[in-house]
């Protein structure tokens, strides 16, 4: 009967692990394989979650690019009225105060672009965050990513007025400062390219070890199963023929 039992447990397994199609469903089935696949999950998950952390980083130095991108537009604007604006042999005071209207209608969308840049609510640009860090993976590793500060006061172009003394250094200066911001946030954009690439290479092999340790061999497990099964069937015969034979012979004992 122990020997039926055994066989019935062995059949039983065979289809729980194919309805799985795990190796590995109980820490009864291989305990020490469960505690390296656990861990192995665990740094899988970590990876991945570390991949999303730096693709929303990619996403908000892109939101920041762009922005920068609006803001260098308004500068190089700006750089172009203070240039007419520097030509005093033909332009009158009056044109100035014209050309001055609208320098303040471009520091005011500059200064607009800077307070309203934000990422899930976050700040990008106003000077109130520059750094931000990220978990990379779940082994306690993180990098950080710096941001731009892209206020008026930063740029140096507040109180910018062409009506009075100006130098175009206080704009050329200030498109320079964006330029190199873009640039900063370029070289980190890529370098979180690097790293995301890194990180999906190693849960893609962290996947395969893990997979190696708890998937089911389907051919093996199909192979064992209906040996399994038939071994049950025969030893299940055999207990059904020698309850018979015992019948028997208790029937002649009592005739």
């Amino acid at each position: 009967m122990s020997s039926i039992s055994g066989i019935s447990n062995a059949v039983g397994r065979g289809y729980e692990s194919l309805s799985s199609g795990k190796r590995i469903n109980k820490s009864a089935d291989d305990a020490a394989g469960l505690a390296i696949a656990e861990k192995q999950e665990a740094q899988i998950r970590g990876y991945e979650k570390g991949t999303n952390n730096m693709a929303s980083a990619k996403d908000a130095l892109n939101i920041a690019d762009q922005a920068l991108g609006s803001i260098n537009d308004y500068l190089q604007r700006i750089r172009e009225l203070s240039v007419s604006a520097a030509n005093t042999a033909t332009v009158t005071d009056s044109d100035r105060q014209a050309m001055q209207y609208e320098v303040e209608q471009l520091i005011d969308g500059i200064k607009d672009v800077a307070k309203n840049t934000n990422y899930n609510t976050i700040p990008l640009l106003d000077g109130s965050k520059s750094k931000f860090h990220l978990a990379t993976d779940g082994n306690g590793n993180s990098t950080s990513i710096d941001m731009a500060d892209a206020t008026l006061d930063a740029l140096g172009i507040k109180g910018y007025d062409l009506t009075k003394d100006f130098s175009i250094d206080t704009i050329d200066n200030a498109i320079s400062k964006v330029n190199s911001a873009r640039s900063s946030m370029g070289a980190q954009s890529n370098g979180l390219d690097y790293a995301m690439n890194y990180n999906k290479s190693a849960a893609f092999y962290s996947t395969q070890s893990k997979s190696r340790i708890e998937d089911l061999d389907f051919p093996q497990a199909i192979s064992e199963q209906k040996k399994n099964q038939v071994l049950l069937q025969y030893s299940l015969l055999m207990q059904k023929k020698k309850v018979e034979n015992e019948e028997k012979r208790l029937a002649k004992l009592f005739q």
